[in-house]
This record gives C-alpha cells, structure tokens and sequence, in this order.
C-alpha cells in the first residue's frame, strides 16, 4: 500500500473515531454562510457609499476575507483543542489511562486541524469568489455591472450552500438553495434601504 493510500486510510479512520468529516461539514456550510452575507454587506455598503473604484472595493473585500479567515481558523483551533482535551482528559479520567499517543489521541488532534482549516477556509474562500467580478471589472465595463454580476455570485454560492445542506439532509435540493438565497435577499434588501436617500 502506498503513502498517500495508508494516509488516506489513516484519515478516514480518524474521521470515524472523532467524527471529523460531521463537524467539518457543519463548519464549512455555516461559516460559507456568513462569509457570503459578510461580503454582500461589505458590497452593499461600497454600493451605497458611491464607492465607483474597484480597487477599493477589492482592498476593503479582500480585508474581510482576511479577517473572517483568520477569526474562523484561530477560533476554531483554540475552541476546537479546548473541547478536545478536555474530552480526552474525561476519557483518560475514566479509564486510568495515557490516550495522547493513541488513535484516540492522534485522531482528536488531527481533528483540531482540519476543523480549524475549514472553519478559516470556508468563509474566506466563499467571500472571495463573490468578489471575482471586481478583479475583472475593466473587462465588464460599468463598475455598476460588477456590483450587480458580484451580487448574483453571492446568491449562486448561497444557492449551492443550500443545495448542499440538502443533500446532507436529504431533503429538495431546489427548496434547501432558495432558503439559502432568502436569506441573501434579504441581506441586500436591508443594506439597500439603509443605504438609500
């Protein structure tokens, strides 16, 4: 068996012993959630402000990005390995024994990083492809038009945020994604009114 295939089998071991690949998912539909109506605010409020310069909406957009990157991973991983360890010393408590070195303990630290990676990833990666249209902006013409192509992104990422919630819960994929735009409507109607003269 090769490196990559023993790693793999390692993973999904671990996954089932800390139930990695749950929580992860969680993680990753939620905080693409709040990446995506972070960034439709960051938009709207350059829209409302008369901000015309892509160049500033890319500066102020990819801050965001930044920032909810480096919340979610550096939250996750101090919450995450509080929850851990303490989970593990419980354990540890009840059995009399040292789990650091076993697959208990290995796979609850593996789990603190892949939880903290996409607790940090998912919504800095989401905020940043409804930001693509700005980054092209000089191709699209009207800086107008990239506000309105950047806000369509954001509900298609809603949209498919939904549909994967759906599939998690096997519930209409269709009705599972139009919540999820409900709620980015809703984010663009409200910055729109506060926003207007």
């Amino acid at each position: 068996m090769g490196f990559f295939a023993r790693k793999l089998r390692e993973l999904r071991e671990y996954s089932d012993i800390a139930s990695i690949a749950e929580i992860a998912r969680r993680y990753f539909a939620m905080n693409a959630f709040d990446g995506v109506l972070t960034i439709i605010g960051v938009l709207m409020g350059n829209y409302a402000a008369r901000v015309r310069d892509a160049k500033v909406v890319l500066v102020t957009g990819f801050s965001t990005c930044i920032a909810m990157g480096v919340s979610g991973l550096w939250g996750a991983y101090l919450t995450e390995a509080a929850e851990r360890k303490r989970d593990l010393s419980d354990l540890e408590s009840r059995t009399l024994t040292d789990l650091s070195e076993t697959k208990i303990g290995r796979a609850s630290r593996v789990a603190v990083i892949i939880v903290a990676l996409v607790d940090g990833l998912a919504p800095f990666l989401a905020a940043l492809v409804v930001l693509l249209p700005f980054f092209f902006s000089g191709l699209l013409g009207d800086i107008v038009f990239s506000y309105y192509v950047s806000l369509g992104m954001a509900l298609a990422v809603l949209f498919a945020v939904g549909a994967f919630l759906g599939k998690v819960s096997k519930e209409n994929l269709i009705i599972s994604g139009v919540k999820m735009i409900g709620a980015g409507l809703v984010s663009i109607l409200l910055s729109y009114f506060l926003g207007a003269e």
